[in-house]
């Protein structure tokens, strides 16, 4: 779509309205007037004194529509206040315009964050009823009833824990970027097991030294781990032998007195074996993820996995018979080859397992993910939302509730992820980081270090290499730049 702005350079959220809308459309600039008939969106911004009015003409295929919005400017609002505001209306107006050319009108409206309980839990923290809250996100951002209630939901879940948390604590992720097989959606850099044998071991070797540079920090300035947590790829890719490695290094080298929960991502269920599990329960792992996706063995194959629904079932009582774990499954709606009546009996045949925790996903198109390549039949956007729909009543009927929340760019219609559990096994983690709580310090290749001052919301960010090899070459570098986290909790916690 050939995007003009006038009186304004807020390209970042006219893209961002532009792609939740109409995500096939990608931006374009152009030098001259587009063309009758092309794709396009003219942007405008005028300031009036102390009131700022968006105008938004868009024109898709034959079709020309426009919408208009307006605000006042607080006096004292400062610059960031200004900015938040007149992206605001810019993007209402883009929604107003782009409304009539949609078949349907969006759930999430005009909201384009891809946390939206954080909006939710930022106003019910500042004072404001959930009635407000309610009405802000139906008037001011057009979102359905049933998208408010979520984010309202997950949002008080979210002020739960973080009443609970203390300015010292931190949360540990642990990276480790193997996988037996790449899934066809994938866009995270892992590497295929089979292919990258060798880097295994550098790579614990390097990941040892980041571990150590950590252990040398934390105690300096005060700070303690409160979650740990192991992502990738998948950890269980690992041996027995190097799991034990891993984890018996960072319990010799951190202060884990504190630790309130350990998770590890066993995802792949080709993966999961009884040695591996002993070894994760000697080091207190609490927390554990069997994902399946889905229980469909064509859509499995769609997806590039090497496993069937059936060694889901086994992973799955292995798991329950090796300890006493909070399990998670994760489910994806609107994967290549799925169907509504697939995913309906994927979901059922998931509770009747009753884990503790169910996310159910909605498939994202990425770039670098094979799906972008490769011709596969997707469900559409309406059909993945009639996935949601029939999951919803299903999980609050067997005892669940949605505690977690997050959008990304590309998802089909437009919609969400959604964690969900029972009462009382909630992942904190996952709550912390989606909402950005406090600290996530990240060790590993493609860790995102996120250095969080929980009184003013700033982060400053250190980002590992995202390769293996790459990640080993830097090592060095990596846990000198580290040190950034003594300037960071002198200034937070006035040591």
């Amino acid at each position: 779509m050939k995007l003009t702005l006038e009186g304004h350079d807020y390209r970042y959220a006219v893209e961002q309205i532009m792609l939740i809308l109409f995500p096939g459309q990608r931006p374009e600039y152009p030098d001259a007037p587009p063309a009758p008939g092309e794709d396009a969106a003219r942007s405008t911004l005028t300031l009036r004194g102390g009131t700022a009015a968006a105008s938004t003409r868009l024109t898709l295929g034959a079709q020309t529509s426009e919408g208009t919005a307006e605000t006042a400017l607080p006096e004292d609002g400062g610059a960031l206040e200004r900015d938040r505001l007149c992206q605001r209306i810019l993007k209402q107006s883009f929604y107003r315009a782009a409304l009539p050319l949609l078949d349907h009108a969006p759930d999430w409206g005009a909201l384009t964050g891809v946390r939206p309980a954080k909006l939710a839990a930022k106003a019910l923290a500042g004072g404001a009823s959930r009635e407000a809250v309610e009405r802000q996100f139906r008037e001011e951002f057009f979102v359905s009833p049933q998208r408010t209630r979520l984010a309202l939901e997950a949002a008080e879940a979210g002020l739960e824990i973080e009443r609970g948390l203390r300015p010292e604590e931190l949360s540990l992720y642990v990276g480790i970027p193997f996988c037996p097989t790449r899934c066809a959606y994938c866009s995270f850099v892992s590497a295929d097991i089979q292919r990258a044998l060798r880097l295994v071991e550098p790579y614990l070797d390097a990941l040892g030294q980041e571990i150590d540079a950590a252990a040398r920090l934390l105690p300096q300035v005060g700070a303690r781990v409160r979650t740990l947590y192991f992502g990738g790829g998948t950890p269980t890719t690992l041996s027995p032998a190097q799991l034990d490695r891993l984890l018996g290094q960072l319990h010799r080298a951190l202060d884990l007195t504190g630790l309130s929960e350990c998770t590890v991502e066993a995802g792949r269920p080709d993966t999961i074996t009884a040695e591996k599990l002993t070894v994760l329960r000697s080091y207190g792992v609490d927390r554990l993820s069997v994902n399946p996706q889905t229980m469909q063995d064509h859509v499995l194959r769609a997806m590039g996995r090497a496993h069937t629904a059936a060694d889901v079932l086994r992973a799955y009582d292995l798991a329950r018979r090796s300890g006493d774990w909070a399990i998670n499954m994760d489910l994806i709606a609107g994967l290549p080859e799925d169907t509504e009546d697939g995913f309906r009996d994927t979901l059922e045949t998931v509770l009747s397992l009753a884990p503790e925790n169910i996310t159910v996903h909605t498939l994202a198109l990425k770039k670098g993910a094979r799906l972008m390549l490769e011709q596969h039949s997707l469900p559409s956007g309406e059909e993945t939302a009639r996935m949601l729909a029939y999951a919803w009543p299903r999980l609050e009927a067997a005892g669940y509730r949605p505690y977690y929340l997050y959008r990304q760019k590309y998802m089909s219609g437009a919609l969400e992820n959604i964690g969900w559990c029972r009462p009382g096994t909630e992942g904190v983690y996952n709550v912390c980081i989606m909402e950005e709580l406090h600290t996530i310090l990240a060790l590993g290749a493609g860790g995102s270090t996120k250095l969080t001052d929980p009184r003013t919301g700033k982060i400053d960010r250190l980002t590992n290499p995202k390769y293996p090899y790459e990640y080993i070459q830097r090592i060095q570098q990596l846990c000198r730049e580290k040190e950034a986290l003594v300037p960071f909790y002198h200034a937070l916690l006035g040591g």
